[in-house]
């Protein structure tokens, strides 16, 4: 697992694309038991290096109930972004993860991870990369029948505070939804 995190972190395929160059940012031990799949980092997370490390984080590990401590743990927690460096400025937030990293690299650290017992995907760009077919029409949708692919997946919206109006709109997530996650990670920490 080491020498495959060392590669991903020289990784440089997709560096003609990437407007602050290749920083590729994931975390991933052989006994991780939840793999956490975003987006991609945004540009705090592309200077300090550390997955999270910003306001999303924040309200992600809110979400998920742990502290800093068990979130950065690698054999609690593996970090791997759909695409693992910062993509660049879109209109409105950042632009698509880059469509290379997931094919190149998730399914050699998924390998290397037998304990795996959740996979939380965040966001539309990981829903559709690992539903495929059985994603619904919209992340919405996904994230409401989210009973529906587990015990491997939990589908969840990204807890970016870009996403507040999303949230606002469907306060089940937070309701329901929320509490439910918490307490599949408890059991599985």
């Amino acid at each position: 697992m080491k020498e495959l995190i060392h590669n991903i972190s020289q990784c440089t395929i997709c560096k003609a694309h990437l407007p602050l160059g290749p920083r590729p940012v994931a975390t991933a031990h052989i006994n991780s038991k939840i793999v956490i799949i975003g987006q991609a980092p945004g540009t705090k997370v592309h200077q300090s290096g550390i997955s999270w490390d910003d306001q999303s984080g924040k309200k992600l590990r809110q979400w998920l109930n742990v502290t800093d401590e068990q979130f950065y743990n690698t054999e609690n927690f593996a970090i791997i972004p759909m695409g693992f460096c910062y993509p660049g400025k879109a209109k409105t937030g950042d632009l698509p993860p880059r469509p290379e990293c997931a094919p190149q690299w998730h399914e050699q650290l998924l390998d290397k991870m037998p304990n795996v017992e959740l996979v939380i995907l965040i966001g539309a760009y990981a829903q559709k990369y690992y539903l495929k077919e059985n994603a619904k029409r919209n992340l919405t949708e996904t994230v409401g029948d989210y009973k529906e692919y587990l015990p491997t997946y939990f589908p969840i919206p990204h807890p970016s505070p870009t996403n507040r109006f999303w949230r606002s709109k469907n306060p089940w997530f937070e309701e329901l939804v929320v509490p439910e996650l918490r307490k599949k990670v408890k059991e599985i920490l």
